[in-house]
């Protein structure tokens, strides 16, 4: 083909080309056309199949409804196992969304620094904590009061009372532990005794924790502040009546009833209750909580810190008896792990060491009694103080009965057992060649003059110039390096 005749092919192609061009864009655009709401409809479908999964969570959402609501059970005085019972209680009833969580208090107060954590707890609460006073006869003195503002719903049964909310340690100035102020003109000058002035503060101070608490649960915070100054009680009915409390049941069941619906704040923001026919789950404390409620008795710390000494000085005393300083290194370890979360005296804790010192220096240097006597008194003052009454709304101190019991058995220890340890080590040696003369053996074995002869169950070689039988006494009258001298024995 010509270069003309080809340019003349091209030139009647493009027109077809064109066409064809023009086709294929149209095509392109019908197919954009039919795509689009087909994907669409895909979408559509991929969410009307997700339904069906929205729906299960939902309903697995509303299934929680079927979570029990928790208990437990808090009675004695307020102290380190309680604020971490409940503060465990707290996270157990979070992980399991428990929809409430009841706690069921008999108490007649206990330490401020466990109540203040206990009350902490429940402020940064996200599930609803209810305090119950229950079951009928019980009380909520003191620190009690505090938990009860404090709450999300607070509650009594019946047969009740709560109050009584002024610290041990404070209740010489009620009532109306401020002075009264002078008259105009008087030449009468206002209070400024430390104690009293340190009294007030701490008055003014629980009164306006307790207010704020009321203020924030929409209690009544001037008969708050009443408990505080007065040591105002009330019962349940007067409680209820005063708006202290929200509600009087007779049980759980009953108290889950009444306060189904109500709406409380919480960190988490307004939850509605929805507590009507729940399933109630008490959790009981683990073992280590159970130790540590026995072992922080006042009474038992103490007696354990003396077994812990008692063992460790005998085992000083007495090397290689094992058992003794075993026994009294776990018991003053236990002691102190106790001692630590008690409100300890240290001026207290410093007598009843003097005491014991006092004690040991008798059973060392005898002076007649009067270093052991000192001692003993020394010891039972510092029993007596070792707890810090200021820091607690309760009294927490060792019983009379155990201090007797212990400063006897420690004037007992100390002047027998320890004195009769102290004397062994100063006694003279009893043993060797030299302290068996003029004791008496029996003939081992015999021939002429030399032999063999059993002495305190030991054989010795013997010399002598009498020849004896086998089975003879004789006497040893002396010794030459190895080798005793020995005669018959009259």
């Amino acid at each position: 083909m010509s270069a003309d005749e080809e340019m003349l092919y091209r030139w009647e192609m493009m027109p077809r080309v064109a066409n064809v061009g023009r086709a294929e864009a149209a095509d392109m655009r019908k197919s954009r056309r039919t795509t689009l709401p087909a994907m669409f409809a895909c979408a559509v479908g991929f969410l009307a199949a997700l339904l069906p999964l929205a729906t299960v969570s939902t309903g697995q959402e509303r299934g929680a409804g079927d979570k029990p609501a928790l208990l437990i059970d808090i009675s004695g005085a307020i102290g380190f196992v309680s604020a971490a019972y409940l503060a465990r209680a707290v996270e157990q009833a979070s992980a399991q969304v428990a929809p409430v969580l009841v706690v069921r208090m008999d108490t007649p107060g206990g330490l401020l620094s466990s109540t203040r954590e206990m009350i902490h707890t429940i402020l940064a609460s996200r599930v609803p904590v209810v305090m119950y006073v229950a079951p009928n006869g019980s009380r909520a003195a003191s620190a009690g009061t505090y938990l009860l503002y404090a709450a999300h719903v607070a509650a009594m049964a019946p047969s009740t009372h709560m109050g009584a909310a002024t610290p041990i340690a404070l209740s010489p100035g009620l009532p109306g532990t401020a002075p009264a102020k002078p008259s105009p003109g008087s030449d009468k000058q206002p209070d400024t005794d430390p104690s009293a002035v340190s009294a007030r503060k701490s008055v003014n101070d629980a009164v306006a924790y307790i207010r704020s608490l009321a203020e924030m649960r929409g209690r009544n915070a001037e008969w708050a502040e009443k408990a505080v100054r007065e040591a105002a009680t009330l019962t349940a009915s007067a409680a209820l009546k005063e708006r202290v409390i929200d509600v009087i049941g007779k049980d759980v069941d009953d108290l889950l009833a009444q306060i189904d619906g109500r709406t409380v704040a919480t960190p988490a923001g307004d939850v509605r209750l929805d507590t009507r026919g729940r399933k109630v789950v008490t959790l009981e404390p683990d073992w280590k909580m159970k130790v540590m409620s026995v072992i922080t008795d006042p009474n038992i710390a103490l007696i354990l810190m003396m077994i812990g000494i008692y063992g460790i000085l005998f085992e000083f005393w007495s090397p290689g008896a094992i058992a003794p300083g075993a026994v009294g290194g776990i018991s003053l370890i236990v002691a102190l792990t106790a001692l630590s979360v008690l409100p300890v005296s240290f001026g207290g804790l410093a007598l009843l060491i003097f005491g014991i010192a006092l004690m040991v220096a008798e059973a060392f240097t005898p002076s007649f009694g009067i270093a052991g006597l000192a001692g003993i008194v020394a010891f039972a003052l510092g029993a007596l103080f070792l707890f810090d009454p200021q820091q607690s709304d309760v009294p927490i101190a060792v019983s009379w009965q155990v201090i007797a019991g212990l400063a006897v058995l420690s004037a007992a220890f100390f002047a027998g057992v320890l004195g009769l340890a102290v004397r062994a080590r100063r006694r003279p040696v009893r043993i060797g060649g030299d302290d068996l003369v003029g004791s008496t053996g029996v003939v081992a074995r015999w021939a002429e003059n030399s032999g063999l002869i059993q002495v305190a169950g030991e054989l010795w070689e013997a010399r002598s110039g009498q020849a004896f039988a086998k089975g003879q006494k004789v006497r040893i009258v002396g010794r030459t390096g190895l080798t005793l001298s020995v005669e018959a024995s009259s």
